[in-house]
């Protein structure tokens, strides 16, 4: 399925330094978290919504993505 994205305010972390090796996140979009790669802004963007999103962040928090 085809979403626009168009009107996506995508930020980086400001955790990332200022470098380019990191993923842009944009949360402004209605039911819809977009997700890409900042190093190739005009490629493909993943998208979520915001519970799919909300229960990566937490396990990210949780350690569960922890090697």
């Amino acid at each position: 399925m085809s979403r626009d994205l168009s009107g996506a305010e995508f930020r980086k972390s400001s955790f990332s330094g200022g470098g380019n090796d990191c993923v842009e996140v944009a949360t402004n979009l209605p039911g819809l978290v977009a997700v890409r790669d900042s190093k190739d802004r005009s490629g493909p963007v993943l998208t979520f919504t915001p519970t799919e999103w909300n229960a990566f962040i937490a396990g990210v928090k949780n350690g569960e993505f922890d090697n």
